[in-house]
């Protein structure tokens, strides 16, 4: 399996997947592909995290793609303007996603769903109660709004980021809500009453971008 990364402001993948390989991802997400290409909608991962999933308000199908009789490519973007990011995915390195940042992933990565341990990072942390994980051996590609940026936390290193900012992070790494402090700051500061904090070891990734913010923004601008 080899794959490429092409365009800058609004990135498209290409897999290339010899006989006996696949990929899977999300539905809808498929931009073009070779004509030996099969594409079938499946329940990966099976019955319970598909219902998992359908609870976390996604689709509980995927769409897996292998080519048939020889080589074949395949092609995946996401929805809006942003950064296509892969992670690799082995024993003891998973990641947790915002639950809209999964693009695709080779057949030996599991995505699943992955609950907030912390009840305030479920009320305002901007995802709600449930993320999603990705496990096992192979690659996943993600998607960010806007560019993306990565951070190497060390061992107690600590980053505070707007709500929704962060996209995707190692599960070593301790995702919490922090209150800001001084009621100036809240009220004229622009950035509500909370921030994410995440703190290492491990690999954060954030996007430069947030949809609902950029869709506020338009609407003001449409005098909507």
């Amino acid at each position: 399996m080899k794959y490429r990364i092409l365009g800058n402001d609004m990135q498209t993948l290409i897999v290339e997947l010899e006989p006996g390989e696949r990929v899977y991802a999300e539905a809808g997400s498929m931009v073009h592909m070779s004509g030996n290409m099969k594409m079938e909608a499946k329940m990966v991962g099976g019955l319970g995290k598909a219902i998992g999933r359908f609870f976390a308000r996604e689709s509980a199908f995927m769409q897996v793609f292998e080519p048939v009789g020889g080589p074949g490519i395949v092609a995946f973007s996401g929805a809006f303007p942003g950064q296509i990011v892969p992670l690799e995915v082995k024993p003891g390195k998973e990641y947790i996603l915002q639950k809209t940042a999964f693009l695709a992933a080779t057949e030996g990565v599991e995505l699943s769903v992955a609950f907030q341990k912390k009840l305030g990072a479920v009320f305002f942390g901007g995802e709600g109660l449930i993320l999603e994980k990705v496990h096992g051996n192979g690659t996943a590609w993600i998607y960010t709004f806007g560019n993306v940026i990565k951070y190497d936390l060390k061992p107690g290193q600590e980053l505070k980021v707007d709500t929704g900012s962060a996209v995707a992070w190692e599960s070593t790494v301790d995702y919490d809500i922090t209150r800001v402090k001084g009621l100036k700051t809240i009220i004229f500061g622009g950035e509500g009453l909370f921030l994410t904090s995440l703190r290492g070891p491990g690999t954060v990734y954030l996007q430069s971008m947030e949809l609902p913010a950029f869709i506020h923004q338009i609407a003001k601008r449409l005098g909507r």
